[in-house]
């Protein structure tokens, strides 16, 4: 079924409601996951400014790849440095790279109409995304 997940996350209470979610689809098809985080960060005349700083990201991942592991789960983590806004697109990449069967990602849950207007990256990676995309509301 599902032989390489990629769980996006980003820290918030949403991405966390996909965690148990990668892990009851990793457990029945006896598959890896790949914990991807976007580190963001913003172009201005000076140079690039991160959003957040490395070793959080880097806590995160860490974190939920831990998560994973203790619950029996092969789980490896990824924290990709991006511009900001372009976080969509990135996880899409990593997919497509690491040859994800599919994207476990958390939603706000907004209605299509407000994800459509405020530029969701759950609406964005399910418009354009090749594989499977499992969204936890």
């Amino acid at each position: 079924m599902f032989q390489k997940l990629l769980l996006a996350v980003d820290g918030s209470e949403h991405a966390g409601k996909a965690v148990p979610v990668a892990v009851d689809l990793a457990r029945k098809s006896d598959g890896e996951v790949l914990v991807f985080h976007v580190r963001e960060f913003q172009l201005a005349r000076g140079g690039a400014y991160p959003l957040e700083d490395d070793s959080q990201a880097q806590e995160l991942v860490d974190g939920v790849t831990a998560s994973l592991a203790s619950e029996g789960v092969r789980a490896r983590g990824v924290v990709e440095p991006h511009v900001i806004g372009q976080a969509a697109r990135a996880i899409l990449a990593e997919a497509e790279a690491e040859g994800a069967d599919a994207i476990v990602m958390g939603c706000r849950g907004r209605s299509d109409l407000a994800g459509l207007l405020l530029g969701s990256v759950a609406h964005k990676v399910i418009q354009l995304s090749h594989c499977p995309v499992v969204v936890a509301r």
